[in-house]
C-alpha cells in the first residue's frame, strides 16, 4: 500500500467508526471507487485497533468505572452501579461476539459488495430517521437495564453486515428503548469497546500465526492516523447529535445509497 492510500483508508475508517455511517461500507466502498486494490485483513485490523485506543481514550473514565466494576462482579458484588454497568456491557457484547464467531467469514466472503451495501444504507438509514423522530426521549444511560443492552447487543449484531453500521444500528436500537440520543450515543460507544477489541485479537491472532508476512510500519501509521481522526469523530458526534439529531446522518446514507445505484448502473 502507498502511504497515500493507509492515511486516506484510516482517515475513512477514523471517520465512519463512530458516525452513524459504516466504517465497513466505506472501507469496501473507497477501494472499489477509486480502483485500488483491497487492503486486506492486516490493515482492517490495525486501523479498528486505532479505533479502540480513540474510544478507550474519550471515554476513559466510563471505562475505568466498568472495570471497577468487573473487579466487584468478580467479588460478588453485583449491586453496584458501576458492576451493574459492567455486566450490562458484558451481555450485551454476546450477541455480536457469538455471530462474529459463526458467520463473521461467511459475510466477509459474500456480503462485502456495492449491491449489498446500498441496500443496508439505505434501509437502515430510514429506521433511524424515523427512531430519531417518533421515539420517546425519557430514559438516561443510569436507566439501562439488562434487558435493554442484550437487545441493543443483538442489534449490535447485525452490524456485521457491510453498509449497516455499529454505532447506527445500536444508537436506533437505544432510541426506540427511549433513551435520550447523547446517552444512546455513549452506551453504544461504550457497547463498541469489547466487541472490537474481541475482534482485534482474533484477527491479529490470525495475522501473527500465519505465515503472511506483515508491514508493521504501514500498519503503525494506520493505527495512528484511525486514532486521532476516530477520536475528534466521537467528540464531534456527541456535540452534533443533541443538538441536531440523526437525520443528517440519514440523508448522507440514502445519498450515498443512490451514488452507489449510479456508479453500478
Amino acid at each position: 500500500m502507498t502511504t497515500l492510500q493507509i492515511v486516506v483508508l484510516a482517515i475513512v475508517q477514523g471517520l465512519t467508526e463512530f458516525l452513524p455511517i459504516s466504517s465497513s461500507g466505506h472501507l469496501v466502498l473507497v477501494p472499489y471507487l477509486v480502483e485500488w486494490t483491497d487492503q486486506g485483513l492486516a490493515f482492517d485490523v490495525a486501523v479498528h485497533f486505532g479505533s479502540l485506543i480513540a474510544v478507550c481514550a474519550f471515554f476513559r473514565e466510563d471505562i475505568m468505572g466498568l472495570l471497577r466494576g468487573g473487579v466487584r462482579i468478580l467479588g460478588g458484588d453485583v449491586s453496584s452501579p458501576q458492576s451493574y454497568m459492567a455486566l450490562a456491557i458484558a451481555l450485551g457484547t454476546i450477541p455480536a461476539a457469538a455471530a462474529g464467531l459463526a458467520f463473521a467469514s461467511w459475510i466477509e466472503d459474500n456480503l462485502r459488495d456495492p449491491s449489498i451495501i446500498v441496500y443496508t444504507l439505505a434501509g437502515y438509514g430510514i429506521l433511524m430517521a424515523l427512531a430519531d423522530r417518533y421515539a420517546r426521549r425519557d430514559k438516561s444511560i443510569t436507566d439501562v437495564r439488562i434487558r435493554d443492552a442484550v437487545i441493543i447487543g443483538l442489534a449490535q449484531a447485525l452490524a456485521l453486515v457491510p453498509g449497516t453500521s455499529r454505532s447506527g444500528v445500536t444508537i436506533t436500537a437505544g432510541r426506540l428503548l427511549g433513551f435520550e440520543r447523547q446517552d444512546a450515543a455513549r452506551f453504544s460507544f461504550l457497547l463498541s469497546a469489547p466487541v472490537i477489541l474481541l475482534a482485534t485479537v482474533y484477527k491479529g491472532g490470525q495475522l501473527i500465526l500465519g505465515d503472511t508476512s506483515v508491514p508493521w510500519g504501514e500498519l503503525a501509521l494506520g493505527v495512528a492516523v484511525s486514532a486521532i481522526v476516530a477520536y475528534i469523530s466521537i467528540e464531534f458526534f456527541m456535540r452534533f447529535v443533541s443538538r441536531i439529531g440523526l437525520a443528517p446522518f440519514a440523508v448522507y446514507r440514502l445519498a450515498l445509497a443512490g451514488l452507489i445505484l449510479y456508479v453500478l448502473a
